[in-house]
């Protein structure tokens, strides 16, 4: 199956708008959150998507994200795993 190269570059801008805001969220869930309880770390990111106009993301990755946000005060690795 042949996919069109002029369809991948009309799609990709809106990709990588649709990450930006994702991003944006994340960090700004970081910086107020880190190291809080996961519910809290989650309720928040799941707001701060939602003001960006990123909610449509897979929940399993708000979940991974949340905990990831949640233990960056006890890691001492911070998020990256």
């Amino acid at each position: 199956m042949a996919t069109d190269p002029s369809e991948y570059d009309k799609a990709m801008p809106i990709v990588a708008a649709h990450l930006a805001k994702i991003e944006r969220a994340v960090d700004r869930t970081r910086v107020s959150h880190a190291g809080q309880p996961f519910t809290a770390v989650h309720q928040a990111l799941a707001e701060a998507l939602q003001d960006e106009g990123a909610q449509r993301v897979v929940p399993q990755v708000v979940e991974e994200l949340a905990r990831q946000i949640s233990d960056a005060a006890t890691d001492p690795r911070g998020a990256a795993r």
